[in-house]
C-alpha cells in the first residue's frame, strides 16, 4: 500500500507540473480549438509540427522522469488500488472513448489520425444498448470524454431532456441488411433487388430460411434489425407505437421460431455464422450491418472486442474464411442505418474538447473518409467521397424509430420474454477448494443478481420460459438443479434458483473436462425429453486449472464424437481468480463459444455480458 501511495503522489505531482506546462495560460493562448461540430476539412500536406514544441524545463522533465520510472516498476498495471482503470486522470492529447466493439476494426485508421493530428483514442469497448445506459445513467461522467456508438437513438429515449452530449459527429454509416447464401437465394427464386422484409418472413414461416441475429436487448444491429420488421410487418407509416408492436408481434413471433444463432456482439455472429457453414445444413442468413456482411463475403477482419465485461483492450477481430456467395439484401420497404457519431460528453474538459474537433475534422476529410469506406465498407458521410466498389447506391426508405422510451423499452421486453426461442443454459460451476469466501461470495452474488424479481428491468434476469441448469463441481459434479422460468409468475422459479445458489459450498480438486463432459450429456438427455427447440448453451465459471478426473485430450475426442446438433452447442469459460487463459481459450475455440474475463473485469458483468448470447 505504502509503494501504490507513493507512487500515485509522485503522478499527481507530476500531473499537476505538466498541467501547468500544456494547460496554464499561456498554452491556452497557444491552442484554442472550437468545441462545436467540425465540418469536413482538407487533411494537411508537409509535415506538421507538435502544438506544444518548447522543451520541458529541467524541473518538469526530472519529475516526469521519475513518475515513468515509478509506473513502469509498479506490478499493479498502473490501476488504482481498487483495480479499476477506467477513472484515470485524461492524459493530454488522449481522448477517452466509450466505443461500439464493432468499431475496433478502425484502428489503422485511428493510427493515422493519431500521426495527423496528435490525437490518441482510448477506447473501452461495449454494446451500443449498453453504452447508451452507461451514459444516460452518468456513469461515464468523468470516466470517458467521449462516446462513439453505431447510433445515439436509444441514448435519446434513455436521456429525454437531459444534456448528456456537447455535440455529436456522424462519421460513417451502415444499415442493417440480410447477407444470404447463394443456393438459398436460388431456392426461393428471390430478386436480391426486390426482395422485402415480408418476403422474408414468409421464407422463414415456410420453413425454408434460417438465419442468425444479434440480441436486440444488447446489441445494436440486433435492435435495428427488431425496428425494421415490426415498422415493416406493420405497416407502420412514422414513429413505432404500442399498437405497431401489437399488430406485428404474431408474426414476428413466427419469424423468431425460424432463428439459429444469437449473439451480443455483431462479429461475433458473423464468425459463428462462417463456422456453421461447413454443417449441413448450414444456417441460411444472416442479419447484420451491411459493413459486417460485405467484410464476411470478402473474408476481411470483423471488429468485436476481446470480451472483458466492460475494460478496455486490444481488438480480437481477425481474418476469417470469406464466404464469397453470400447475397447482401437491403429490404426494399425500408432499413434502420447506423450513422456512428462521435459524441463529446457534456462533462469533457476543454483540452478533450479540443481533441475531439480536431479528431472529427480529419475523420471526415476526404482521406479518412475513403479509407474508411475502403477498409471496413461503411457508407462515407462526407458526400465528395464515393462509397467503395460492392455498395449499393440505391436509395431504401429509412424506417420509423419508437417514438418514446416507453415503446421502446416494452417492444425489447416484448423480445425478450414472448417473441424469441426461449434459451436452455447449464451453469457450471466451479466450487473447489480453491473457491475460497471471498470468491464464492463473489460467485453467489453474481448468480443472484440475475434471479432478479419479476419486475428486473429487460435483460437483467433470467427470461421467461428460460430453462437453467446449476453444475457445482470440484472433483465431480456435486449436483444437478434444473429450473424452468415460467412466463407466469416466474417469482417461485427464480427463488428456487436463489436457493441453490445460497447453498453452494467450495471443497475439493477441480475436474473441468470431466464436468463439461457431463453438461453435454444432461443437454442432450434435456433435448431428448423435452423435443422442444431452444438456443442451447454452457457457461464454466472456474478460478484454477483442470487437476483431476478428464484430460483436455479426452474432452477433445470426446467432443468430436458428438452429433452434429450437439457440437453446435458453444461453451463460454468465463476466466476468473488463477484460471488457466490458455486452457479456457482453448475450449472456447473448440466449441465456438467466448472467452469472458473477470480478471480484467467483474464476475457479475462478465455472467450479464454472456446473457446476449444466451
Amino acid at each position: 500500500m505504502r509503494r501504490t501511495t507513493r507512487r500515485l503522489a509522485v503522478h499527481r505531482l507530476a500531473a499537476r507540473l505538466l498541467a501547468a506546462r500544456l494547460f496554464g495560460p499561456a498554452a491556452r493562448d497557444r491552442a484554442a480549438l472550437p468545441a462545436t461540430e467540425p465540418a469536413a476539412a482538407t487533411p494537411r500536406t508537409g509535415p506538421r509540427r507538435g502544438r506544444f514544441a518548447r522543451p520541458l524545463s529541467t524541473t518538469t522533465a526530472a519529475v516526469l522522469a521519475l513518475a515513468l520510472a515509478v509506473g513502469c516498476s509498479s506490478s499493479d498495471g498502473g490501476k488504482d488500488d481498487d483495480g479499476d482503470d477506467h477513472g484515470k486522470r485524461r492524459a493530454p492529447g488522449t481522448l477517452r472513448v466509450l466505443a461500439s466493439s464493432e468499431l475496433s476494426d478502425l484502428s489503422s485508421v485511428l493510427k493515422d489520425a493519431e500521426r495527423t493530428t496528435g490525437v490518441k483514442i482510448e477506447p473501452t469497448w461495449t454494446g451500443t444498448l449498453d453504452g447508451a445506459q452507461t451514459v444516460a445513467s452518468g456513469r461515464a461522467d468523468g470516466r470517458y470524454d467521449a462516446v462513439w456508438l453505431a447510433s445515439n437513438d436509444y441514448l435519446r429515449l434513455l436521456t429525454g431532456e437531459q444534456k448528456k452530449l456537447r455535440t455529436e459527429t456522424p462519421i460513417v454509416s451502415s444499415p442493417v441488411a440480410l447477407g444470404v447464401r447463394e443456393a438459398a437465394v436460388k431456392r426461393l427464386g428471390w430478386d436480391p433487388r426486390r426482395v422485402t422484409w415480408s418476403d422474408v418472413h414468409k421464407a422463414v414461416t415456410d420453413g425454408k430460411l434460417t438465419y442468425g441475429m444479434t440480441d436486440p436487448v444488447r446489441s445494436n444491429s440486433g435492435y435495428s434489425a427488431l425496428i425494421a420488421l415490426t415498422s415493416a410487418l406493420s405497416e407502420a407509416q412514422s414513429a413505432l407505437t404500442d399498437a405497431d408492436v401489437k399488430a406485428a408481434s404474431p408474426k414476428l413471433r413466427e419469424f423468431f421460431a425460424g432463428q439459429k444463432l444469437t449473439s451480443g456482439s455483431s462479429g461475433w455472429l458473423a464468425e459463428a455464422f462462417a463456422r456453421r457453414a461447413s454443417q449441413r445444413p448450414p444456417v441460411d442468413a444472416l442479419i447484420n450491418y451491411e459493413s459486417v456482411l460485405l467484410s464476411l463475403q470478402r473474408g476481411k477482419s470483423l471488429g468485436h472486442e476481446d470480451q472483458r465485461a466492460g475494460s478496455a483492450g486490444e481488438p480480437a477481430g481477425e481474418p476469417i474464411a470469406g464466404i464469397s456467395d453470400l447475397t447482401v439484401i437491403r429490404p426494399t420497404d425500408g432499413v434502420v442505418t447506423a450513422d456512428y457519431p462521435l459524441s463529446l460528453l457534456a462533462s469533457a474538459d476543454q483540452g478533450a474538447r479540443d481533441s475531439y474537433a480536431s479528431l472529427t475534422r480529419y475523420l471526415r476529410s476526404p482521406e479518412a473518409q475513403q479509407a474508411l469506406t475502403r477498409e471496413t465498407f461503411r457508407r462515407p458521410v462526407n458526400p465528395s467521397v464515393p462509397p467503395t466498389a460492392g455498395i449499393s447506391r440505391e436509395p431504401r426508405r429509412e424506417l420509423p424509430f419508437p417514438g418514446s422510451r416507453d415503446v421502446a423499452d416494452r417492444l425489447l421486453d416484448s423480445y425478450e420474454n414472448e417473441l424469441r426461442r426461449p434459451s436452455r443454459t447449464v451453469y457450471v460451476l466451479d466450487t473447489s477448494g480453491s473457491m475460497n469466501e471471498e470468491r464464492l461470495g463473489r460467485l453467489k452474488a453474481a448468480l443472484r443478481k440475475l434471479t432478479g424479481s419479476d419486475d428486473s428491468a429487460t435483460g437483467k434476469r433470467f427470461r421467461d420460459r428460460e430453462e437453467v441448469t446449476l453444475m457445482p463441481f470440484s472433483d465431480q459434479v456435486k449436483e444437478v438443479n434444473t429450473h424452468t422460468v415460467p412466463e407466469r409468475e416466474p417469482a417461485r422459479a427464480l427463488d428456487l434458483i436463489r436457493a441453490d445458489v445460497d447453498g453452494l459450498a467450495a471443497g475439493g480438486d477441480t475436474a473441468i473436462y470431466s464436468s463439461l463432459q457431463e453438461a453435454y450429456r444432461h443437454l442432450g438427455e434435456r433435448a431428448s425429453k423435452a423435443g422442444d427447440d431452444r438456443f442451447t448453451s454452457i457457461v464454466l465459471m472456474t478460478d484454477g486449472e483442470n487437476t483431476t478426473g478428464a484430460k483436455a485430450g479426452d474432452f477433445d475426442a470426446f467432443y468430436r464424437g458428438l452429433s452434429g446438433d450437439q457440437r453446435s452447442i458453444p461453451v463460454f469459460p468465463i476466466l476468473f481468480g488463477d484460471s488457466d487463459r490458455t486452457e479456457l481459450e482453448h475450449i472456447a475455440d473448440l466449441t465456438g463459444g467466448q472467452l469472458f474475463d473477470a480478471v480484467e473485469g467483474s464476475l457479475d458483468g462478465a455472467f450479464e455480458e454472456i446473457r446476449g448470447y444466451q
